[in-house]
Order: structure tokens, then C-alpha cells, then sequence
């Protein structure tokens, strides 16, 4: 991997792991909570006051911006850009970028809940690599079948469950051995993945469900109705509910996170598709059909709209830097 030619700005904050200088400090004063949304189709990410819910900049990547993973000591929100072929590094409160690095096609990834591994799903290359957390060097690549979408870990860190959009199978691949378990078909086009109280779910893009999987084995136990073009799986931070934002509909549909039974179906019209849940209670969600960022109290059912760039797609708030449950629920603490 190569290292692309860095500005000094660039070059100081560079995160630690890449063996650079400490960052720079940051700029006396309070610094409001932001959101931070990528624009996959508009080759940036817009930085969003929660406050004043205004656009207060936007940083440019090279090419195509889709999924986030924070780093497990907090100090560094990675931002994976799949057709720049580049990881770039950003500050989690400011919303700067810090600099960037050739990896090919980063579409979705995360870090392992022990810190070890970095997995990063190549859709457009159709390989899974998984990289050393401290080093982002290449410890092993598996081609286990087209277009690997989304990932979850086990709590223990022993597996990663890797959706194959094209393939319409969930794998398996054991950490410790680096080899593939298992490899079991799911649905047309699944998408989002979660382990959740020793099960794993599947949003299945190409239906209107979830496929739940016994982690063991692949088996499919029982499919939960959703909407059509479920795509992907959010736990509440009080761990009540689960949400699944349906993108072909244009909704979301809410479980109850122990049964699975259904609760409600609240209309999110634009192509929702991720989500990020705040400190008060409201969800930040990013529309990707709409070019907008919509801001839904559940309680009351009201919902703003921020305007962003085009095709926003991951979607992360600064407040998960202190809000534990937040975290948690994510599995990112």
C-alpha cells in the first residue's frame, strides 16, 4: 500500500498508527457536535452543525465516499472512499480531514471488538480484506463470493459475517484461523448485517425481510417481515428496538429488539439508508435518494430536512465520541 503525497496539515494530524507525527492541537474553545454525512455522489462529505442543523463545510475525498469506521481509542473516524481506491482519516470532533491512503475499494468496513482486525469488504473487486488494526497492514484476502457488501462480529471476535450482495450468501470467516466456516444462502441481494443476541440478521435488499441465521452453522431459522428493499439494521442504544430502514419503500420499520415482532412503520421518504442515533433521542438519517439528511423524533413523529450533496450514504455523529450506549449498541465501545 502507498502512502499518497501528504500536505503538512495533512502530515501532522496523520493518525498515529500510520507511524507519522502526533496530530495538531486542536483550536481552543468549544467545538459544537457534528454530523458528518457521505456524499457518495458527490465525491465530499458535508459537516453539519447538530445545533443550527446547517452545512458548516464540506471536505472533498477522490471519488466515491460510502461507509465510516471509528478507530477503537476514538482519535480517528476512517472514511472509506471505494472507487478513489483510498481510506481517508479524519478528526471525529472537527469534521477535518487529516490526509488519506491507497487501499483498493474500501466499501464497507469495521474494526474488530478486541481492536485486532480491520475488515474491508471490496464490492467492486469481490474480495474481503482483513487488515491489522495497528498497522493497516494485509494479513489475509478471501475471495468468498460477489459483490461483499456488509459485516458483524461476534462479541468475542472469533468471526466475521460477511453479506454477499451478488452472490445472495452469508459467509463465514474464523479470525483466528483465517478461513472461511461457512458459506449459506440468505436472499436475493442481502445487505446489512448484525449479531444480535446469538443470532445473526440479514437485511435482504432484494425482498421485504430479514433473514435470521444461526451463527453455527449458516441455517436459516425464520425470515421477519419488513418493507420492501430492507437494507440495513439498527439496535437502540437502550437496546428496546431494532430499526430497519427500508430504501426501496422509503420507510422504516421498528421491532421490538428480544421478539422481533413488529411494532410500527413510520414513512421516511427519499431512500433511507443509514442511521445514527442522538443523544436526545432523535435519529439523524441519511436519504439517499433525496440528496438530504432527515432528522426524526420518534416520539412525536416530526422530522427536519438538511440538505446535503448527492447520493449521502454513511452517516456518523460526533456525541458517539461520549455517548456510551450509543456506542455500545453500534458495538463500537
Amino acid at each position: 500500500m502507498t502512502m499518497l503525497p501528504l500536505s503538512r496539515r495533512a502530515l501532522l494530524a496523520a493518525p498515529a498508527f500510520l507511524g507519522l507525527a502526533p496530530s495538531l492541537a486542536r483550536a481552543a474553545g468549544p467545538t459544537p457536535p457534528i454530523c458528518i454525512v457521505l456524499d457518495s455522489g458527490g465525491s465530499r462529505v458535508s459537516v453539519i452543525d447538530m445545533t443550527t442543523r446547517k452545512v458548516i463545510h464540506t471536505e472533498p475525498t477522490l471519488r466515491e465516499p460510502g461507509h465510516w469506521a471509528l478507530t477503537p481509542d476514538r482519535k480517528t473516524l476512517l472514511i472509506a472512499d471505494a472507487s478513489g481506491n483510498a481510506l481517508f482519516f479524519f478528526d471525529p470532533v472537527t469534521g477535518r480531514e487529516r490526509g488519506h491512503k491507497l487501499i483498493p475499494d474500501p466499501y464497507q468496513l469495521w474494526f474488530s471488538p478486541d481492536g485486532k482486525f480491520l475488515t474491508v469488504n471490496c464490492l467492486r473487486l469481490n474480495h474481503v480484506d482483513i487488515y491489522h488494526a495497528d498497522t493497516l497492514t494485509l494479513a489475509h484476502r478471501f475471495r468468498a463470493g460477489s459483490m461483499p457488501s456488509h459485516l458483524s462480529y461476534t462479541p468475542d471476535s472469533h468471526t466475521v459475517f460477511v453479506s454477499m450482495q451478488d452472490s445472495g450468501t452469508l459467509v463465514a470467516i474464523d479470525l483466528a484461523t483465517m478461513r472461511v466456516r461457512w458459506t449459506a444462502p440468505v436472499g436475493k441481494t442481502p445487505a446489512g448485517v448484525m449479531w444480535h443476541d446469538g443470532i445473526v440478521l440479514v437485511a435482504i435488499m432484494g425482498s421485504d425481510h430479514l433473514a435470521v441465521v444461526d451463527p453455527a452453522n449458516g441455517k436459516l431459522l425464520r425470515t421477519v417481515l419488513t418493507d420492501k428493499g430492507a437494507h440495513n439494521i439498527f439496535l437502540t442504544p437502550d437496546r428496546s428496538e431494532l430499526y430497519v430502514t427500508n430504501r426501496v419503500a422509503g420507510s422504516l420499520t421498528v421491532l421490538d429488539a428480544k421478539s422481533l415482532g413488529f411494532k410500527r412503520r413510520i414513512p421516511m421518504p427519499g431512500g433511507p439508508d443509514d442511521l445514527c442515533f442522538a443523544p436526545d433521542g432523535r435519529l439523524w438519517i441519511a436519504l439517499r435518494f433525496a440528496s438530504r439528511v432527515a432528522v426524526l423524533d420518534p416520539a412525536s413523529g416530526a422530522v427536519d430536512h438538511i440538505t446535503v450533496g448527492r447520493s449521502p450514504h454513511g452517516i456518523y455523529l460526533s456525541t458517539l465520541l461520549t455517548d456510551t450506549a450509543a456506542r455500545t449498541a453500534m458495538r463500537l465501545a
